[in-house]
């Protein structure tokens, strides 16, 4: 078998075969009449016309040998049958096209259709020419990349090759436009806030670094558009969302990349509450205009979207799923202990709120397939969530949880800005402690909602999960085009 570097090296000399014989290997333009899927929907009236066409796309295969020549020609998800013959063509096209085509190459092709013997769908080539000369082969188009890591690395190949693969990325790029019509259809507003910012905030997260030259200043890459957010909701936007991409320093796991995006919107005079059903609704309405049916497989689960989704109070998924009685009453060195029971490790400087989240994190979550809005979370698990009138040791907050993935953050928004300033030094204190994934103090934020930011609900909804869910995937890195990687080895 040949090497890469030996069948490169033919193909250079193709490229220059081409050139020789006066053809141009990579031309600006081409004369496409119309697309290989158009060509095919109207194929009856087009071959009973014998009107003449121009198709464009990549060739897929090549056949036969001597006089006759056949092709698969594929333009976007739509393939031809090609069909060169020696004597109906002038000669040396013909000859050119046998000497110089590869598997890859990008033609146009222009001719008449017919239906052959074996009911193929056919372009009788008259003409062609190449557009675009490839220089290294496509994987085999029986096995695609086999290689895992080399299908995240070279997605352009895992898309050319895998009809599925395709189709998940335009079933994402769908949930986006779905997710668009909704919220605008619901009065909020579309905006945009710095990706570059002083001081990452609105989530517990350690950032990315980077410099300034021109202004000589350090920046972070946001962690979450939050705390702009609400900052127009003080300006006098009542209704917004961002739909864009975070940054986050953090491991790399089956529903974590380091960028990744989210959808952040926020409503004055709306509450957790109200936000909670507002979710269902959307997701609710994203299931059925994406997948035309209100039940969709998960792995081996079948998840309904019908039914009510479940509500659940966080402190009870203990007492049900990892057999801890008493939550609310039980220590850090009490927490540690039960991590050390489920696997869960624990730093020196980690929270109680931390480990108890881990803990959740392993033992209760995966076990939460059908939707689950959670609720009822101690204080200190968000410093920017209301606490609740009837229970200042609760937040008012939710999660949803739907097949073991968290997709929804949400909570009533803190719009005191006093409590605000004290959750901020109880923030600084625990970055002083070590604990590095911390919102720190925002003096300008704080200054902000001095002005007055009216009562809230903010929800935040991660893409990417989303469509991890709708597409059956189990890992990230198969609903993001081009996903974050370690520098391949030689």
């Amino acid at each position: 078998m040949a090497s890469l570097e030996e069948i490169r090296a033919e193909r250079l000399k193709k490229l220059e075969l081409l050139k020789e014989r006066g053809m141009n290997p990579y031309p600006i333009a081409t004369k496409r009449s119309l697309s290989v899927a158009s060509a095919l929907s109207t194929f009856a009236k087009l071959s009973r016309d014998n009107k003449k066409i121009t198709l464009v796309g990549r060739v897929m295969a090549i056949r036969g040998q001597g006089a006759l020549v056949f092709f698969n020609l594929q333009d976007e998800d739509a393939t031809i049958q090609g069909f060169l013959k020696r004597d109906e063509m002038d000669e040396k096209l013909f000859s050119l096209f046998q000497d110089a085509i590869d598997i890859g190459d990008f033609v146009e092709c222009t001719g008449t259709l017919f239906m052959t013997k074996r009911k193929e769908r056919t372009i009788h080539v008259k003409e062609w020419k190449i557009l675009s000369k490839s220089l290294r082969p496509l994987p085999d188009k029986w096995h695609g990349l086999q290689d895992v890591e080399e299908r995240f690395r070279k997605r352009y190949l895992d898309l050319l090759m895998s009809e599925d693969v395709r189709a998940r990325f335009k079933l994402r790029s769908k949930i986006i436009t779905e997710i668009r019509k909704f919220l605008n259809d619901a009065d909020y507003m579309e905006v945009e806030t710095p990706i570059l910012q002083s001081l990452a905030g609105g989530a517990l997260a350690e950032p990315f670094k980077t410099h300034h030259n021109a202004l000589d200043i350090d920046l972070n890459l946001r962690i979450a558009p939050e705390l702009y957010l609400k900052k127009l909701l003080v300006g006098g936007f009542p209704r917004v969302y961002e739909i864009g991409r975070n940054f986050r320093n953090e491991g790399i796991d089956m529903t974590h990349n380091p960028e990744f995006t989210m959808l952040e919107f926020y409503a004055s005079y709306e509450t957790c509450a109200s936000q909670m059903e507002f979710v269902e609704k959307l997701v609710k309405t994203l299931v059925k205009n994406v997948h035309k049916s209100a039940k969709l497989k998960s792995g081996e689960d079948t998840i309904d979207f019908s039914k009510k989704f479940a509500v659940a109070s966080f402190l009870d998924l203990f007492k049900r799923y990892a057999s801890i009685e008493s939550p609310e009453a039980m220590s850090r060195g009490d927490w540690r202990l039960a991590s050390e029971r489920f696997g869960v490790k624990v730093e020196a400087h980690d929270s109680i709120e931390k480990i108890m989240d881990n803990v959740y994190k392993k033992a209760c979550r995966p076990k939460m397939i059908q939707p689950t809005f959670i609720i009822n979370y101690p204080a200190g698990f968000s410093p920017f969530a209301k606490k609740q009138e009837r229970d200042p040791s609760l937040i008012d907050r939710f999660q949803l949880v739907i097949a073991g993935i968290e997709v929804v953050n949400a909570f009533s928004e803190l719009n005191d800005p006093l409590e605000q300033k004290a959750r901020y030094e109880e923030q600084d204190k625990k970055k002083k402690g070590g604990e590095g994934d911390v919102s720190p103090s925002d003096e300008d934020y704080l200054e902000a909602i001095e002005y007055g930011l009216p009562p809230a609900g903010g929800v935040g909804i991660g893409i990417d999960r989303i469509a991890m869910i709708l597409s059956d995937t189990r890992n990230i890195r198969e609903v993001v085009l081009f996903p974050t990687m370690s520098p391949e080895q030689e």
